[in-house]
């Protein structure tokens, strides 16, 4: 007998599905997603761009454009967006370079009154301090050959995402018509259309995931700006939107970008509490924007409850990493819209809604 449940037929189903077999089903979702995410996370990021690039295409192709020079355009339009954050990265890295001599020094005078506060208050000569980072330096040899191999692991990753997901965009949009028929021919002719307006619907649920995207960052680059204002950093705004930008690229976007502004505020003001402040207001900001902000935000355009939002990017985490959390929310608004329109779903279809709908029928 075998384990794996039957999948029921899509939107006619009347058949409601049993806690064991919603149970076996997830199991093997996700471990299907887990094992197989070296394809999986690639070929959903070439989803999410070709469904985003799908209307700007189909505008060159009505002027007269052949679709494989429309699909050429639409991919460097991309290629020139990542071109300009990483830019925009660079030129952090190097406005910090520039800071770094004096702000070298500002460190060093740092770790000398540390030093002489230890040696005060804790009665530890500088001799034994010394001793102490030799020893620890000494025994980090293995971290440091770890961290080299995790860092060479993730630049190959990053080097295969790069190449392969630009393939396989241009490859789902060049072939999205036989994608689409051979989809089609899953389902029995009356499903047809509703398959294709799901089809549609999701499109047009990325689209509200970008809208939402950019509004998360339009709020984080207030609330960036307003924190440095209020402490008094030169070019708040400027810092604060950088910042905010550089969200995009997960964990190092944010340290990056805080650099120039910590080493600003040392070297102006004089004193350590201005890039402690720094980093707080960076830190409150991103803590506001993983927990509350894109919950919200991007819940509200997809009509997904923030809780169900907050799950999924943790679970996104669990399994991809900083992909996951990115990508399973676009999925959990593709569910979300089959499972309104199967009847063996609507539980799964009221857990995942935000509970508008129902108010307003009821209104």
């Amino acid at each position: 007998m075998s384990l794996i449940p039957k999948i029921p037929t899509i939107i006619d189903a009347d058949k409601k599905i049993s806690a064991i077999e919603f149970l076996q089903y997830f199991v093997l979702i996700t471990l299907v997603l887990y094992f197989g995410k070296l394809i999986f996370i690639p070929l959903s990021f070439a989803l999410l761009i070709s469904f985003i690039l799908y209307p700007v295409c189909r505008w060159f192709e009505k002027k007269g454009i052949s679709p494989t020079i429309a699909i050429g355009i639409s991919l460097l339009m991309v290629f020139l967006l990542m071109i300009s954050i990483l830019s925009l990265l660079i030129f952090q890295i190097k406005e910090f370079a520039l800071e770094w001599e004096p702000f070298k020094t500002k460190l060093l005078e740092a770790i000398n009154q540390i030093s002489i506060f230890i040696s005060q208050y804790f009665n530890i000569t500088n001799t034994e301090q010394i001793s102490f980072f030799e020893n620890l330096i000494n025994h980090s040899e293995n971290q440091v050959l770890a961290i080299l191999e995790s860092s060479f692991y993730s630049f190959s990753h990053t080097l295969y995402y790069a190449i392969i997901i630009p393939v396989f965009t241009a490859l789902i949009l060049f072939h999205r018509s036989m994608f689409t028929d051979a989809l089609l021919n899953f389902f029995p002719s009356k499903q047809k259309g509703k398959i294709l307006e799901i089809l549609m619907e999701t499109i047009n649920a990325y689209h509200n995931f970008i809208k939402g995207m950019l509004g998360v960052y339009l709020i984080v680059g207030i609330l960036n700006s307003i924190g440095l204002l209020i402490i008094g950093i030169p070019h708040p705004f400027m810092f604060g939107f950088i910042a905010a930008i550089l969200t995009f690229i997960p964990y190092v976007g944010i340290m990056i970008s805080a650099l120039l502004p910590i080493a600003i505020s040392w070297i102006t003001f004089n004193s350590v509490w201005y890039p402690i402040g720094v980093i707080a207001i960076f830190s409150i900001v991103q803590i506001l924007e993983a927990y509350i902000i894109f919950p919200y935000v991007v819940g509200n355009r997809l009509k997904i409850n923030t809780l169900i939002i907050i799950i999924m990017i943790t679970l996104g985490g669990i399994l991809w990493g900083a992909a996951g959390m990115i990508l399973f929310i676009p999925f959990t608004s593709i569910i979300k819209l089959i499972a309104d329109r199967t009847e063996s779903l609507k539980a799964i279809s009221i857990l995942l809604g935000d509970g508008k709908q129902k108010k307003e029928k009821t209104a």
